[in-house]
């Protein structure tokens, strides 16, 4: 596949080690009432590659929670950082280590990074990242738009051309009715939404309660090109799992969108093994 790759900007963006929050109690959609963590933070046993459902609590984020704490300059971050992005420590007993920005999560606003000794950061540690994908293209299919992913980590997705098809290797697929929270957001580009988990027997019919951080996986039926979740027949829509499962009604693993085409192009192809932990080669 050819892309425009080397006209696409790089920039130096700067976000630090964001603080845990709650967001307490939990309500599920039975009216049960749960007290447990949330968002933010360093999540030491959970991360990426992990089951989406593992964890017992709110959104939780895999891994390392990061923002901008100046509200004026953190959407930036949120629309310029890219899922496979280089990010690298500059202040903290972990300086110099180097990692990857695996996810970002709409509504708290933050940038999640992969690191590799979670153990020597703390709150408050400033990482670089080098922002690198928006304005990613494809010349040769220019109905598809891809938007939130690393052209060098977007090169290492094994995804064949037949016919003027792209076959992109995903573990699962989201059927349309089974998306949720972060539907009808403005920005594609700087934000996830959410599959529904409400109904049990609905995600395991579809294999979800599968799927792991970093997983690619495709909603059916989804177009994404000018805002989150777009119904639109035999579209399809191809993201990655960046957070966990929520009991909020409504709520789910959240999922950032790669790729997104409403013209027949886009053909998801089952592989289990298809996740970003994998391609990155960590």
């Amino acid at each position: 596949m050819k892309t425009n790759k080397e006209s696409v900007v790089q920039l130096s963006i700067l976000v630090e080690i964001a603080h845990p929050v709650v967001r307490m109690p939990v309500v599920d959609g039975n009216g049960n009432s749960f007290y447990f963590p949330g968002v933010g933070g360093i999540t030491y046993n959970f991360g990426l590659g992990d089951n989406a459902f593992k964890m017992h609590g709110d959104h939780i984020e895999p891994d390392i929670s990061a923002k901008n704490k100046d509200k004026d300059l953190n959407p930036t971050c949120m629309a310029l950082s890219c899922i496979g992005n280089e990010a690298i420590v500059i202040f903290g007993d972990g300086k110099g280590m180097k990692g990857y920005v695996i996810g970002k999560h709409g509504g708290i606003d933050h940038v999640l990074i992969w690191m590799p000794e979670k153990e020597k950061l703390a709150i408050g540690d400033k990482v670089q990242i080098k922002a690198w994908g928006q304005g990613l293209e494809l010349t040769d299919y220019p109905e598809v738009k891809v938007m939130n992913i690393d052209p060098e980590l977007f090169e290492k997705i094994p995804i064949k051309e037949k016919k003027g098809k792209l076959h992109v290797p995903v573990t699962a697929i989201v059927p349309a009715h089974l998306t949720g929270s972060g539907i009808g957001a403005g920005n594609p580009a700087a934000t996830d939404y959410d599959m529904n988990t409400l109904d049990k027997n609905e995600i395991s019919k579809y294999k979800l309660d599968r799927v792991r951080i970093g997983d690619i996986v495709a909603i059916s039926n989804h177009y994404n090109g000018y805002g989150a979740g777009g119904y639109k027949d035999g579209a399809i829509s191809v993201g990655v799992v960046v957070h966990s499962d929520c009991f909020k009604t409504g709520h789910g693993p959240g999922m950032v969108i790669i790729m997104t085409s409403k013209e027949s192009n886009l053909i998801p192809v089952i592989e289990e093994t298809s996740n970003i932990k994998t391609y990155l080669g960590i």
